[in-house]
């Protein structure tokens, strides 16, 4: 009797919570079935522009037809050799077809297909395609998403790959020649966070230490401890500091210090609460951020995480997601990228609205750090952003990843519009050797001045 129970809790488990997942899967073999009554459906962006769509031949052969090629090609990804991206994560709205009745039998009388659903995304393509064009030759990512409502607008990976030639040059895509060009930098990069990471140190001085606005710190240019040293970038002396012009800075002699001073346990429980070491919310497939603290880390590692560097690893993604709960006063809104669905004839089948995930941190502890990261634009590393239309908070970081100190990733996270958040961005640039063309603030004021200007 007992067997029997759970045996029907798990069958209402199962409809209730895991058949649609199971159903969607690109392994089952049911979906396939689908195609051969239903023509696959569309993908647009918000405004109605094509991504991705089934095109039919003179001869009655179906080919799917992705009118931007590489720009989209991670987040919307690809729909032959298995599926990726949303043409994986919505593939069974896309074969599913919510058709007017009558004509849905009329076809079935004439032995036609009917028309799959349309796939209405959050992504821009024209800000998508800004952001693709500002990453330019270079390895990296950037992902822009609404800190109110958490609608990504863009996500962009490099290297890409052309879905619409995907046969012909999977070979080459799966090799090592292709610079792993299949990889979803932005959702599945694992990397060292560098100093935005300090965003994440200085919310744990603040939460220990109430008088953290009298926080005095001489930098030096170096600081060692337990015979290790840390150096700022380039050796720069930057003389008597506060909490805020340690951010503004980016003072790695500073925020080594204040590393030294931190509670393990403490520390290592404000990472996770801001969610690493846990599942993110995410419809795509992503790589977990990797926070190492433990209470037998020595002072090296205390001071090596504390500026970014160490064994901390996270995703453009992520780093997105804690800076659009600063912007939004401590919530991280649940991030998104189906606005709706409709049928083919434009009729809304459903349709997504904005909610909460969870509270990162509180109002109060997001408006401070709101204003540290003012500081890194109006007087600090992120200076170029200054001077604009609209206004910008944010936070640049450079993490080093060899013992080739030449080359290092290069980092940047912020917002806009700083009275009233709009946009966040994350953008990262892989093996960055001090030219300029890697740089990832020029990036970002290139992305955010095509959707201003």
């Amino acid at each position: 009797m007992f067997l029997f129970l759970a045996m029907m809790a798990y069958i209402v488990y199962f409809y209730a919570v895991r058949s649609k997942e199971i159903v969607n899967s690109a392994y089952n073999p049911r979906l396939d079935s689908y195609a051969d009554r239903v023509i696959r459906g569309a993908i647009l962006d918000r405004n109605g522009e094509v991504l991705a769509e089934t095109q039919v031949t003179e001869e009655g052969d179906e080919y799917r037809y992705y009118p931007y090629g590489e720009v989209f090609a991670h987040v919307i990804g690809y729909a032959s050799k298995g599926k990726s991206g949303l043409e994986s994560v919505e593939n069974f709205h896309l074969l599913t077809s919510n058709a007017f009745f009558l004509s849905k039998m009329a076809n079935e009388f004439r032995d036609q297909k009917n028309m799959g659903d349309t796939i209405v995304t959050t992504l821009d393509a024209n800000l998508q395609q800004a952001a693709y064009d500002a990453l330019g030759t270079n390895k990296g990512a950037v992902v822009v998403m609404e800190a109110s409502t958490g609608k990504i607008l863009v996500m962009v990976s490099k290297p890409a790959f052309d879905p619409n030639s995907l046969d012909e040059n999977w070979e080459y895509l799966n090799s090592n020649e292709s610079g792993s060009a299949l990889l979803n930098r932005a959702t599945q990069g694992a990397y060292p966070p560098g100093s935005t990471f300090k965003v994440v140190t200085a919310l744990e001085f603040m939460r220990e230490n109430s008088g953290y606005n009298g926080y005095t710190y001489e930098c030096a240019g170096e600081i060692t401890a337990e015979g290790t040293t840390i150096h700022c970038f380039d050796s720069t002396v930057h003389g008597a500091e506060d909490l805020r012009t340690s951010v503004a800075n980016s003072c790695n002699a500073s925020f080594a210090n204040i590393g030294l001073t931190l509670n393990k346990t403490a520390y290592r429980e404000t990472a996770e609460e801001l969610l690493f070491n846990k599942p993110l919310p995410s419809v795509l497939p992503y790589s977990e951020s990797k926070f190492q603290i433990q209470k037998k880390s020595t002072s090296a590692d205390m001071m090596m995480t504390a500026i970014g560097q160490g064994e901390t690893q996270v995703s453009p993604y992520h780093m997105a997601l804690i800076t659009a709960a600063i912007a939004n006063g401590g919530t991280l809104m649940e991030p998104y990228l189906v606005d709706c669905i409709t049928n083919y004839s434009g009729t809304q089948v459903s349709k997504n609205k904005p909610s909460s995930y969870a509270k990162l941190m509180s109002s109060d502890e997001a408006a401070q750090l709101k204003e540290y990261m003012k500081a890194v634009v109006d007087q600090g590393t992120a200076s170029m952003l200054g001077g604009e239309a609209y206004t910008v908070a944010g936070k640049t970081g450079t993490a080093e990843y060899s013992s080739d100190k030449e080359k290092s990733h290069s980092w940047f996270m912020g917002f806009t519009n700083i009275d009233n958040p709009e946009l966040v961005i994350s953008v990262i640039v892989e093996g960055y050797d001090g030219n300029s063309e890697g740089r990832t603030v020029p990036i970002a004021k290139q992305i955010l001045d095509s959707y201003y200007y």
